[in-house]
């Protein structure tokens, strides 16, 4: 009998300690406020964006924000499960689903940055001549050159896969290499072993002084260029609903706005980011 209890109480204590297990990983906590809520998001964060936007609201509003580094097909499983209050994310067709679903609200435009298709500056595949993105994914699963896909289910994984399929082209052999990484590790490898990646230009205006062996070899189709939206919880689904409503209209305002268009510029030379007035030509 003894035996029997210790059994079920060790067995209460797991299953007490399983939604604690399955809470993400906070990877930095921006403020010191008494109103907490956890955002999710990928390159903002990676690259510092996110901190300038955190430490100014959570300033103005005695408020704690804690940022969960996530890809955008994750961060928005983290919105639906409700670990998550808030997250910003290009992944526009999820983006509506999730929104017609009824699971995220207040879906904003926040501004845009663009992929750039890099590689190794003897450019074996061609991708030079290449007449769109997805004439430049033929040409690479053509020559079978070495390619590297994060893999990931992120908003640049999803639009990898869309170009693949634009191209015609199932990827797979060799040539086809998955890291699971984000965008700056996996640009990193990218370099150093010589293939072609399709990064962000925010990823690469601020780590290019590292690279040694890639340039931009196509840039400038449509079709691939991010624009980047915040949605949250609805009104009462989670503790930090609210106060991760007002982060989203402050991002949106001018002020969060000039944050976002001067991000980046003492230090490169150059933004990082575009802001949400010049993005909304590519909605």
């Amino acid at each position: 009998m003894k035996k029997y209890v210790s059994l079920c109480s060790l067995l209460m204590l797991l299953l007490a300690a399983m939604p604690a297990l399955a809470q993400p990983k906070v990877a930095a906590t921006y403020g010191n406020g008494s109103t907490q809520f956890t955002l999710a998001t990928g390159s903002p964060g990676e690259l510092g964006l996110l901190k300038e936007l955190a430490m100014v609201f959570t300033d103005q509003h005695q408020a704690t924000m804690h940022w969960v580094k996530a890809g955008s097909g994750k961060s928005l499983a983290l919105l639906k499960a409700k670990n998550v209050d808030v997250v910003m994310v290009h992944a526009p067709s999820a983006e509506k689903t999730a929104m017609a679903e009824g699971w995220a609200i207040k879906r904003s435009l926040l501004g845009s940055n663009e992929f750039y298709i890099v590689g190794p500056a003897a450019d074996p595949a061609g991708l030079s001549k290449a007449s769109s993105a997805a004439n430049a994914y033929a040409r690479i699963a053509k020559a079978q050159s070495k390619f590297f896909s994060r893999g990931d289910n992120s908003g640049t994984h999803k639009k990898e896969l869309a170009l693949w399929k634009m191209a015609d082209v199932t990827p797979q052999g060799d040539w086809y290499l998955v890291t699971g990484d984000f965008m700056m590790a996996t640009l990193k490898r990218a370099d150093h072993e010589q293939g072609y990646f399709m990064t962000d230009s925010s990823t690469w205006v601020a780590g290019r002084a590292d690279l040694q062996n890639l340039k931009i070899l196509f840039r400038g189709d449509k079709f691939i260029v991010n624009t980047y939206h915040a949605l949250c919880q609805p009104a009462g689904a989670t503790p930090g609903a609210d106060i991760a409503a007002q982060f989203i209209d402050f991002v949106a305002s001018e002020e969060g706005q000039q944050i976002i268009r001067s991000y980046g510029k003492q230090q490169y030379s150059e933004g990082l980011y575009n802001d949400a007035v010049y993005a909304s030509q590519f909605e």
